[in-house]
C-alpha cells in the first residue's frame, strides 16, 4: 500500500452499526492526521437510486467503495481512512438477505486493511431515511465483533461523545502505530 512518493500509507477502516459516527470519525481523522477519507460510498448511491435498494445494489455499492478507495489513496499521506468497508456490506447483506454475494467475502479476504476503528453504539441514534434498524444496534454491534475477532483482524473499539471519540481513536492509532502523526 504505497502513495506515488513510495511512503507506505496505512489503511484504517471506520467500521460499525448505523448511527455510531463513521463519517464523521473518518473525516475528523483525515483532518487530524493531514491526509484523506473515503466517503460512504452507499449514502451516494442511494440517495440518487429512485427506488428501493435491491440485493444486487449491495454488489454494486461494495464495489464502489473499494473503487473509491483505490482511487483515493495515491493521494493520501501515511493513512487513508475509509468511511465503511466490505465487512459492512457483508452484514448489510446477511441480515437483509440471508446471505452475501461471493465477490463481497472473497474481497474481505484478499483486500486487508492495517486497522479496523469499531465505532461503538454509545451515540444516540439519529434518525436518516437511509437507516434501518434502530432497534438492533446491539445485535449488529455483536456481528461487527464477531467478524473482526473470527477474522483476526487488528481492531479497536472506539468509544466516547464529541471531542473525546475523535481522541479515543487517535490513541488506539498510535498505540498501532506509534511513530506516525
Amino acid at each position: 500500500m504505497e502513495n506515488k512518493t513510495h511512503q507506505i500509507i496505512r489503511r484504517i477502516a471506520v467500521t460499525g452499526p448505523e448511527s455510531t459516527g463513521k463519517s464523521v470519525l473518518a473525516e475528523e481523522l483525515a483532518r487530524h492526521f493531514q491526509t484523506v477519507w473515503v466517503p460512504e460510498f452507499a449514502r451516494d448511491y442511494l440517495n440518487a437510486l429512485g427506488r428501493p435498494y435491491s440485493e444486487e445494489d449491495i454488489l454494486i455499492i461494495a464495489k464502489g467503495q473499494l473503487e473509491a478507495e483505490n482511487r483515493s489513496v495515491g493521494k493520501a499521506s501515511s493513512f487513508i481512512f475509509c468511511d465503511t468497508e466490505l465487512i459492512v456490506t457483508k452484514i448489510w447483506s446477511e441480515v437483509k438477505y440471508n446471505r452475501c454475494d461471493p465477490w463481497i467475502l472473497n474481497s474481505i479476504r484478499s483486500h486487508s486493511y492495517n486497522l479496523f476503528l469499531l465505532c461503538d453504539i454509545d451515540l444516540p441514534w439519529e434518525p436518516d431515511p437511509l437507516r434501518e434498524h434502530p432497534d438492533k444496534r446491539k445485535f449488529l454491534l455483536e456481528l461487527y465483533l464477531s467478524e473482526l475477532k473470527n477474522r483476526n483482524f487488528p481492531f479497536a473499539v472506539i468509544r466516547g461523545t464529541g471531542p473525546a471519540r475523535l481522541q479515543n481513536a487517535i490513541s488506539a492509532i498510535r498505540s498501532f502505530f506509534p511513530l506516525n502523526d
